[in-house]
C-alpha cells in the first residue's frame, strides 16, 4: 500500500510496476505532498528517482482531469551530467505513457503531456520547438538552466514552476558548479509565482545538514542555522561485498610492466566469471588503456571505453551496448560515476586508489543498482603506498566514517557571471540583487563590499575610465543597475563553472563523423601517419590543422595512447586521516615486534619476523 495518497489511477500503476514502496518513498511522499522541502539521502538502488517524481506526476494526471493544468513548466529536473539528464528523459517517458493509457482506458480524456530536454547537447530546432510549445516537465543540467533564465523568452515559460528537483546534488555542492546552481535557483524563486518545492535526491553525506542549507537556501534556514526541510537519512550502511586484489608479485613504489600484466589478468579472469563488469580508473588516459589491454584478453567486441572525451555518441553506443550484453566490461572515468541506467552490473573494479571515501561508495553502488541488490567492489592498489591506501578506504567505510563535504564561499568569478546575467534579463535594484545573492546558502555570508567591488568591476571594467569589458551600466543615486549592449551575449557565452579546453576535435577524413577530443598538446605533436587509440579504436592521423585532427581508421594497428592535462583527483582531507591513523598504526605494531623479537648479539640484523 501507498503511505501517501495518490489518485487512485496512479496508486493502480504503482500497484502493477512495483511490490511496494522503498524506504525512501514511503517516507519522502507525505512530505512532498504536504509541500515540504525535501532532502533524500539513501544508497543507490533505493529508489530515490521515483521518490521524487511520482508526486509530480500524481499532480499532473489530477490536474489534467480536473482541467485545471497550466501551460508551461511546472517541474523542473536539474542533474550535474547531460547523460544523466537524457537516461531521466527517457525513463519518464514509460510512466507518463503508462498513466495516459491508464486514464483514457477508464473514459478519461487528458491534454497532451510535454517532456523536454534541454541540455548542450540539444538541437536548436528543439529548443524552438519548446519555446512554442512549452514542456510540463523539464530535464536540464545547471548551465542550461542558467541560460533559460538569461533569456527572456525562455524564463517566460519558468512561471508556473512548482517544483524543482536536484539529482546528485552531493556532486554540485563541493564546487563552484554547486555555486552556479545555487545563484540559479534563487534567481528562478525570484521569478515564479510562488517559490518552489525544492526536491534533493543524494547519496549519504556528511554532514546532511550542510547539504539541506545547500539546497534549501538561507531564506528556509533558521536563526539556530537548522535548514527548514525533511530531511530522509538512511545512511550508507548497505552491505557491500569488498575486498582488495593484489598481484602474485609484491608491489613495489612504481607499478612495473610486469605487475599490470597480473592486474589485466585477474581483472578478465573477474570479467569473464560475470555477466557484465564496471572497470573505474582515474584518468581517461589509463580508461583507453586499460580497456586496450582488456580487449587483446577477452576480444575487442567485449569492452569499451567510456570518458568525457569521447563523443556523445560514442558514449551512448557503449551504454547501449552493455544493457543488451553485447560487452562483457565498460572501463570508465567518473562519466558513469552517477546513476545514469547502464542496466545491471555484477562488479565494479576500481583500478588504482579512487582517493576518496564518498567516489568509491558511489562507484561501487553501480553494481548490485537494485532494490535488494548487493554491490560487489573489488580495488586493485597499484603500489605499495596505493595498498596502504586502499586498506585506510575499506576500513573507514566499513566502519561508517564518510567524507566531509566542503561548499566553496562566496566565488566571486561565480557571482560576477550571475550578475551579468541576471541584469541582462532584466533591469535590477542593487538591493534587491544584493538580497537575492545572500540567500543563495554558498553566499551567506557575502560582504556587501566584496558585492560593491564586483559591481565596480562590471561597470567599470578591467582598465578605469576605459569602460574596456564594462557590461553594466551603474547608476548610484537610484542604485539602480542596466545592462549595456552585449551583456546578454557575454552572458550567455561564458556562463558556467566547467572551464573550456583547448582541445582538439577528432574527425574522420570521409564521413566527417566526430569522434571525440583530445589534448591540445598531444594534437600538435602528431605528425600525419600517426596512430593512437580513442575510444578502443585505432585512427590514424590524416591532417591536424587549427582545432582540428582528421584521422581515418588504422584497422587495428599499433598505437599510441592520448594524453590529457590536469585531470587525476587528489586524496580528500577525510582519506588522508585515516592514512595516517592506519601508518600510525602498522607503526605502533612494528616497534612493539621488534621490542620483543630483540636483535641477537653479534649477528646485526633483527630477527626475521
Amino acid at each position: 500500500m501507498l503511505s501517501a495518497v495518490f489518485h487512485p489511477l496512479t496508486q493502480q500503476w504503482f500497484a502493477q510496476r512495483f511490490a511496494a514502496p522503498t524506504e525512501p518513498q514511503a517516507r519522502a511522499w507525505p512530505e512532498i505532498q504536504a509541500g515540504r522541502h525535501t532532502l533524500v539521502a539513501a544508497p543507490t538502488g533505493s529508489g530515490k528517482t521515483l521518490a521524487a517524481f511520482l508526486v509530480c506526476l500524481d499532480r499532473l494526471l489530477r490536474r489534467s482531469l480536473e482541467g485545471t493544468l497550466a501551460d508551461g513548466v511546472q517541474v523542473v529536473y536539474v542533474s550535474p551530467l547531460k547523460a544523466l539528464s537524457n537516461d531521466i528523459h527517457r525513463n519518464l517517458e514509460l510512466p507518463l505513457a503508462e498513466l495516459r493509457a491508464a486514464a483514457e482506458s477508464s473514459g478519461h480524456v487528458l491534454p497532451p503531456w510535454r517532456v523536454a530536454l534541454r541540455t548542450g547537447d540539444t538541437l536548436p530546432s528543439e529548443r524552438q520547438a519548446m519555446l512554442r510549445r512549452p514542456p510540463h516537465l523539464l530535464v536540464t543540467t545547471p548551465e542550461s538552466l542558467y541560460l533559460l533564465l538569461t533569456s527572456p523568452r525562455a524564463a517566460a515559460l519558468l512561471h508556473n514552476v512548482a517544483t524543482v528537483i536536484v539529482d546528485e546534488i552531493h556532486a554540485l555542492a563541493r564546487d563552484k558548479r554547486g555555486s552556479h546552481l545555487a545563484l540559479s535557483l534563487e534567481r528562478l524563486a525570484a521569478l515564479t509565482q510562488r517559490p518552489p518545492v525544492r526536491i534533493g535526491l543524494s547519496a549519504t553525506q556528511r554532514p546532511i545538514e550542510e547539504i539541506a542549507r545547500f539546497l534549501v537556501g538561507t531564506a528556509n534556514v533558521d536563526e539556530h542555522g537548522q535548514p527548514l526541510c525533511s530531511i530522509i537519512d538512511l545512511g550508507h550502511a548497505r552491505e557491500l561485498d569488498l575486498a582488495i586484489e593484489v598481484p602474485p608479485d609484491e608491489l613495489n613504489a612504481v607499478c612495473s610492466h610486469e605487475l599490470w600484466g597480473q592486474i589485466y589478468a585477474r581483472l578478465a579472469e573477474l570479467i569473464q566469471q560475470r555477466r557484465s563488469t564496471l572497470v573505474f580508473v582515474n584518468t581517461r588516459r589509463l580508461a583507453e588503456r586499460v580497456a586496450h589491454q582488456l580487449g587483446q584478453l577477452l576480444g575487442e567486441n567485449a569492452v569499451a571505453s567510456h570518458h568525457g572525451s569521447l563523443s556523445r555518441e560514442l558514449r551512448l553506443a557503449a551504454e547501449e551496448r552493455l544493457q543488451r550484453g553485447e560487452l562483457k566490461a565498460i572501463v570508465a572515468t567518473a562519466s558513469l560515476e552517477l546513476g545514469i541506467d547502464v542496466g545491471y552490473i555484477d562488479l565494479v573494479c576500481q583500478v588504482g586508489s579512487p582517493r576518496s571515501m564518498a567516489t568509491f561508495l558511489q562507484r561501487v553502488g553501480r553494481s548490485g543498482h537494485y532494490l535488494g541488490g548487493l554491490p560487489r567492489g573489488r580495488l586493485f592498489p597499484l603500489t605499495r603506498d596505493e595498498l596502504l591506501e586502499c586498506l585506510a578506504l575499506v576500513r573507514a567505510v566499513k566502519q561508517g566514517r564518510l567524507d566531509a563535504v566542503e561548499i566553496p564561499e562566496a566565488p566571486l568569478d561565480i557571482l560576477a557571471q550571475q550578475i551579468v546575467a541576471a541584469v541582462s534579463a532584466a533591469e535590477q535594484d542593487e538591493e534587491s540583487l544584493y538580497a537575492l545573492c545572500r540567500r543563495a546558502w554558498p553566499y551567506r555570508a557575502l560582504p556587501r563590499e566584496d558585492f560593491d567591488h564586483v559591481v565596480e568591476l562590471l561597470s567599470e571594467g578591467y582598465v578605469p575610465g576605459r569602460r574596456r569589458l564594462a557590461w553594466l551600466h551603474r547608476d548610484r543615486v537610484h542604485g539602480r543597475l542596466r545592462a549595456r549592449r552585449g551583456a546578454r551575449l557575454a552572458a550567455l557565452a561564458n556562463g558556467g563553472a566547467i572551464p573550456d579546453l583547448a582541445d582538439y576535435r577528432v574527425v574522420t577524413a570521409e564521413e566527417r563523423t566526430f569522434v571525440g577530443t583530445v589534448n591540445e598538446d598531444f594534437a600538435i605533436e602528431s605528425m600525419a601517419g600517426d596512430v593512437f587509440l580513442l575510444g578502443t579504436t585505432s585512427w590514424r592521423v590524416v591532417q591536424v590543422r587549427l582545432g582540428e585532427m582528421v584521422v581515418e581508421d588504422a584497422q587495428a594497428a599499433p598505437a599510441t595512447i592520448p594524453f590529457w592535462l590536469g585531470e587525476a583527483p587528489g586524496r580528500t582531507v577525510e582519506l588522508s586521516a585515516e592514512l595516517s591513523r592506519l601508518r600510525a598504526e602498522l607503526a605502533e605494531r612494528a616497534a612493539d615486534l621488534e621490542f620483543d623479537n630483540p636483535p641477537q648479539s653479534g649477528d646485526g640484523k633483527a630477527a626475521s619476523t
